[in-house]
């Protein structure tokens, strides 16, 4: 599957950290996120110098019409192409532009990072996540019982994975 000509998924670049720090602090991403408090530009800075340059790391700017539209960042964390993803699409994003990225997402790891499996996390009372992760064809591998806590009360972590062989990119 090739994705339409008016959206890509491209490499993030020193030129996309404000933007996407802006999304990624915005209180309806953060409130999902293991690490909740708003992210300085100099911390943002820091991991961004850090996880560019890892092999292991994709980290990704979604684009419509050449307008970036959300983030992506998928991670190779075991031999065998084992990868994890995480992703926000922009807080003003237009309806329908999550489950393009998600689809853009999975045609980059299986296709261009040729990954095996990618696995997925959700907080339990994400249920939009959860929604999410299933309409793409991700299974439920498991529940981590009060796996994160966020300081005030423990919650759970909902796992997922999508085998490269289960995908089907035109859904």
């Amino acid at each position: 599957m090739q994705l339409p000509p008016q959206q890509r998924v491209r490499p993030m670049v020193a030129a996309d950290l404000e933007r996407v720090l802006a999304w990624r602090n915005h209180p309806e991403v953060r409130r999902y996120m293991y690490t909740q408090h708003e992210i300085p530009l100099d911390e943002h800075t820091r991991w961004f110098d850090k996880a560019s340059k890892n092999p292991e790391r994709h980290l990704l700017v979604y684009e419509r019409a050449s307008t970036p539209l959300g983030f992506i960042n998928i991670h190779q964390i075991a031999p065998g192409g084992i990868g994890d993803w995480g992703f926000y699409a922009a807080p003003d994003a237009p309806k329908g532009t999550g489950r393009l990225l998600g689809q853009a997402a999975l045609q980059y790891a299986f296709i261009e990072a040729g990954l095996h499996k990618i696995c997925g996390q959700a907080l339990a009372y994400n249920e939009r996540s959860i929604r999410f992760h299933r309409s793409l064809g991700f299974l439920q591998e498991g529940l981590l019982r009060h796996q994160h806590f966020d300081g005030q009360h423990h919650h759970d972590v909902v796992c997922f994975g999508l085998l490269a062989n289960e995908w089907h990119p035109n859904d």
